[in-house]
């Protein structure tokens, strides 16, 4: 067994920012074989407590060294209706690679000989989709004519549709958006996460029964009690965390500074990058600053250099954090992958304000420098400023890229519904159901952000008990 990783294909650098097409090339049929080859087959694999949706890693890699594809698929479907997606956007490193055996403890993150679970999975569920493999739809009787209202369709909505439908439920999905997918289609480039990817596993669903009614805001066009009264037995709420964070410094109302929910999601929403065959473009400027240090400050760095390069201006895309690259919570792959693209960092920077020109558009943002004291709540240590530090940084463009915090528009109509401080939705952790009955709700709505497959997580667990709750009507 080789010790080392099996490489998988990637678009060149160069290449790949003058497009928005997928990054990572997959693995091909042998480079599995030997990356799955590379498994120890554990007696007790911990990978599989490192899965939110506690799929069966061992034996779906065991099953791929065996070529039977066919019953890999069956073996991730049986806990995650979503493996290409997956495979492409979880955080394994900080979950099912962690706690592989080959990582060495104590690691904030896997190492480098961890197997590559999660290219497995997308090799598997990219064979599903190819060879167009079904997965046994379950038959309750009793289940049949009881019927479900989902509202929000990212990552806990689809799951909790997808294991609902197969259940035989009759499952109505409501999306406030225009098109299906939540935070997937919205706020993950089509560079990371291809929407003909996301659209057939979306498709898998209807192919199930799931209704799907768009541009439907579930709390202004129709209360909660209106869809009880409806007929529908319970209801799932799947809302996402959609309202960003600010600074709240000074000149952040100025224009060209975006919150990277606006930003992406005219990027990937509504294809701004495609102008002018898309009507809504986003303005690019010349020195683009982003602030943050997650995933999604990532993404909006990278798309930002892309519209740069593809707008024929030089690309000047930087990333402003206030800790180091260590206590960065993005994924060490898109840390990656933005500086290979020509993405800047600048560490221990913490945002002062924003100075604009005569016309009201940012022209720089104020600096200051820091260093880390002492371990904050998050464990992280805290970023101190050095007094007189203070500096600008060109800045025709800023995206701030610092988090996003619960969307209320249902809960504030909905005083039924018991949220906390932060507007979250309470629930009770074993049933995932709200302080109204049959009620139910998971994903970033309860507990802040948190991954793809944190939510899909909460979303089966809410599924088995809206069954229960169905079937004890």
């Amino acid at each position: 067994m080789t010790t080392q990783p099996t490489r998988i294909e990637e678009l060149g650098p160069q290449e790949r920012i003058r497009s928005f097409a997928e990054v990572i090339q997959g693995y091909a049929e042998k480079e599995a074989l030997i990356e799955a080859q590379r498994c120890l087959q554990c007696k007790n694999p911990t990978c599989i407590a490192g899965c939110p949706v506690g799929i069966d890693i061992k034996k779906f890699i065991f099953q791929i060294t065996k070529k039977d594809y066919a019953g890999a698929y069956v073996t991730i479907r049986q806990k995650n209706n979503f493996p290409s997606i997956c495979g492409r956007v979880c955080p394994a490193e900080y979950q099912c690679r962690k706690a592989c055996v080959l990582t060495k403890k104590g690691l904030p993150y896997a190492s480098e000989q961890a197997i590559l679970i999660h290219f497995l999975e997308r090799f598997v569920g990219d064979y599903g989709i190819t060879h167009a493999l079904k997965v046994p739809v379950a038959s309750q009787n009793r289940l049949h004519g009881q019927k479900v209202a989902v509202v929000g369709s990212g990552p806990a909505g689809l799951c909790c549709a997808g294991e609902l439908a197969r259940r035989g439920v009759k499952v109505v999905m409501f999306e406030g958006l225009h098109k299906t997918g939540g935070v997937l289609r919205y706020g993950i480039p089509p560079f990371r996460l291809p929407r003909d990817i996301l659209d057939v596993e979306i498709d898998y669903l209807k192919n199930l029964g799931v209704e799907i009614k768009p541009n439907f805001i579930v709390g202004n066009m129709k209360s909660l009690h209106e869809l009880q009264q409806e007929g529908y037995a319970a209801i799932f709420l799947g809302l996402g965390a959609g309202t960003p964070s600010f600074l709240k410094v000074k000149g952040e109302n100025l224009c060209n500074v975006y919150s990277a929910n606006e930003f992406l999601t005219r990027v990937n929403l509504m294809s701004a990058y495609k102008f002018p065959e898309s009507h809504t473009p986003v303005n690019i400027g010349t020195h683009i600053v982003v602030i943050g240090g997650g995933n999604t400050a990532m993404d909006a760095a990278r798309c930002a250099l892309r519209l740069q390069k593809m707008n024929g201006i030089p690309c000047d895309t930087t990333v402003v954090y206030r800790r180091t690259e260590i206590e960065m919570p993005a994924r060490r792959l898109e840390i990656a992958h933005a500086k290979e693209e020509g993405v800047r960092f600048k560490f221990l920077v913490q945002p002062d304000g924003f100075t604009g020109d005569e016309k009201g558009f940012v022209k720089s943002m104020q600096c200051l420098q820091c260093e880390l004291g002492e371990p904050d709540s998050s464990g992280r240590r805290r970023p101190v400023v050095i007094e007189g530090s203070n500096f600008e940084l060109a800045s025709d463009v800023a995206i701030i890229a610092i988090g996003l915090q619960a969307n209320q528009l249902l809960t504030r109509v909905t005083p039924q519904i018991t949220v906390d401080a932060y507007g979250d939705i309470i629930v009770d952790p074993l049933t995932m159901e709200t302080s109204m009955k049959g009620v139910f709700a998971g994903g970033d709505i309860v507990g802040g952000e948190g991954t793809v497959i944190e939510a899909m997580g909460m979303a089966k667990k809410a599924s088995e008990a809206i069954i229960q709750f169905l079937i004890s009507r």
